[in-house]
């Protein structure tokens, strides 16, 4: 009986890169997604662990992993920050200075 492959990760956020024709290899992380101006959507962060650059494909998974641990951190931070979606109390307006009425008169 064969041996089957073991999957290295099923990790949401976390995709396995192997494309000969580019020589790429590694792991495409995604974190996050906002509105684009077109309407579409896209990821608010995404990074590459390139299995060369971390010395083999475990390890660059790992480094994949500490990477969207740090960014989903930073994501959270940036929710806790914002306002909640209550209705804002407007800042005053400056008051123009209106001209009274007889030298409005006077100028028409």
């Amino acid at each position: 009986m064969p041996k089957s492959r073991r999957r290295l990760s099923r990790k949401p956020g976390i995709s396995r890169i192997d494309q000969e024709s580019t020589r790429t290899h590694g792991f495409f992380t995604r974190v996050g997604w906002h509105r684009r101006r077109d309407g579409s959507y896209g990821p608010q962060f995404r990074a590459v662990c390139g299995d060369v650059s971390h010395g083999g494909k475990r390890k660059a998974l790992r480094a994949a992993e500490a990477w969207v641990k740090k960014a989903k951190a930073a994501v959270a931070k940036a929710k806790r920050k914002r306002a909640p979606a209550t209705k804002r109390k407007r800042a005053p307006a400056t008051k123009r200075k209106r001209a009274s009425t007889a030298k409005r008169r006077r100028a028409a």
